[in-house]
């Protein structure tokens, strides 16, 4: 009994140990994870081509083309000559593939960079929580489209300065607060 007891300890540490090491949850002043991801447009999106250029506004957020995802990219949209006057970029990235990332930029008249996350890998770098995916069907210009998602990421937002370092975190994102939030902060830097 006492080894059957041991051996389920065991086993069970090591799978903890396991899930820690694939998952650091990131803090303000660490270095950025570097990546490079697809983007919406199919080309390479590289994190080190904009250190020490811009402030670069890392949004996760769970699928494309839902009701608070959409509002929080719209907000994003709307308030994008002001970010870029802050001398910011933002990018939103999702475990969305490619072609719904298209999609919902299309239908939403978007203005910034999407980022395909499918295995959920960048969202491991940062620490952000994922969850399984799944798949919606939205209606774009008459046709009917499946939006399919391996992986579904919380919805977090992070600030990195021009020296790579995160400087801005929040886990507790309102859709509607959190461009303006993002915007004040970067102009307070």
């Amino acid at each position: 009994m006492k080894r059957v007891v041991f051996s389920s300890v065991l086993i069970l540490a090591l799978a903890m140990v396991s899930v820690a090491q694939s998952t650091k949850v990131l803090s303000v002043g660490d270095k950025a994870p570097a990546f490079t991801a697809v983007a919406d447009d199919g080309n390479s999106w590289d994190l080190n081509s904009y250190i020490g250029k811009k402030y670069i506004v890392i949004y996760f957020y769970p699928a494309a083309m839902t009701g608070g995802c959409t509002k929080q990219a719209c907000a994003y949209r709307d308030m994008q000559t002001e970010i870029t006057s802050a001398d910011a970029v933002v990018v939103g990235v999702s475990g969305d593939n490619v072609e719904g990332l298209k999609l919902f930029k299309k239908a939403e008249n978007l203005n910034f960079t999407l980022l395909s996350d499918k295995t959920g890998e960048i969202a491991k770098l940062f620490g952000v929580p994922l969850r399984d995916g799944g798949k919606i069907t939205r209606e774009i210009d008459g046709k009917s489209f499946d939006l399919i998602r391996d992986v579904s990421a919380s919805r977090w937002t992070f600030i990195i300065d021009k020296n790579g370092k995160i400087v801005y975190k929040n886990e507790q994102v309102n859709v509607e607060k959190d461009t303006q939030e993002v915007l004040s902060f970067i102009k307070n830097i």
